[in-house]
């Protein structure tokens, strides 16, 4: 089996200079050096946008464009977030050399269920969101594990936001997303809409035929996707390639 689930982020201040020495008002300035590293002019960092039901962070004409398909089901995903997303969100979309896409991989209603919740709200809260589920994943699954049969069928069974609903209640998601903030009405108004619900699972089923994906994570890099990669110290050789 493989080891990847299967589908079914200082400039110091100078310091003043000490002694008797003064500058002359009347000095030239010095002469910058045209070789000097000039940096990113953008906050690329903090640069998030919505992209066709995915969630685009960092310069968006970067020249290398990676993208990551995750389930919120996926232990494997839990796990990169800890490890390749931080080191990618820290370290190599502030440069603006590559942008870094997180899309869904939908295959099941809790993953339907987390990535509504992941989206509700203004854009500029998605990851916090992603990262608090993603985070609890542990708790969560276990309860998913243990759900008893009538819990299972009202996951199954009835309204998609009466599904939805109970999901969010039995796994503890009204919790966690209370904890950024949110109130119970906003989160089932955004478990109650159809329209990003369809959305999202569309797309994810594009994504899927498009691609070929078989499991999560999986990472499309330009357009292409990186066969037998799967966690981040394969995709970070891949990435060292690129010089991002």
């Amino acid at each position: 089996m493989k080891t990847f689930l299967r589908l079914v982020a200082p400039l110091g201040a100078m310091a003043a200079l000490a002694g008797s020495l003064a500058i002359s008002a009347s000095a030239a300035p010095p002469k910058k050096d045209p070789t000097a590293f000039k940096g990113p002019t953008k906050n690329y960092a903090a640069m998030v946008e919505d992209n066709d039901m995915g969630h685009l962070l960092g310069n968006p004409e970067a020249p290398v464009k990676l993208v990551e398909y995750m389930s919120y089901t996926c232990s494997h995903c839990a796990d990169f977030s800890r490890t390749g997303d931080t080191q990618i969100r820290a370290l190599i979309v502030p440069r603006g050399k590559m942008s870094y896409e997180i899309r869904h991989l939908l295959r099941d209603p809790i993953d339907l269920t987390a990535a509504l919740l992941t989206h509700c709200g203004d854009t500029a809260k998605f990851m916090g969101n992603h990262e608090a589920i993603l985070r609890n994943q542990s708790e969560w699954l276990e309860e998913a594990r243990r759900a008893t049969q009538a819990q299972r069928t009202r996951w199954n069974f009835g309204t998609n936001a009466a599904r939805f609903r109970a999901i969010a209640s039995d796994l503890g998601f009204y919790d966690v997303m209370e904890d950024r903030g949110y109130d119970r009405p906003t989160l089932d108004r955004c478990l109650a809409d159809e329209t990003m619900a369809t959305s999202l699972a569309e797309t994810s089923q594009r994504d899927i035929a498009t691609y070929k994906l078989e499991g999560t994570p999986s990472f499309v890099l330009d357009g292409e996707l990186l066969d037998g990669v799967y966690d981040w110290k394969s995709l970070n050789e891949v990435l060292a390639d690129k010089k991002v």
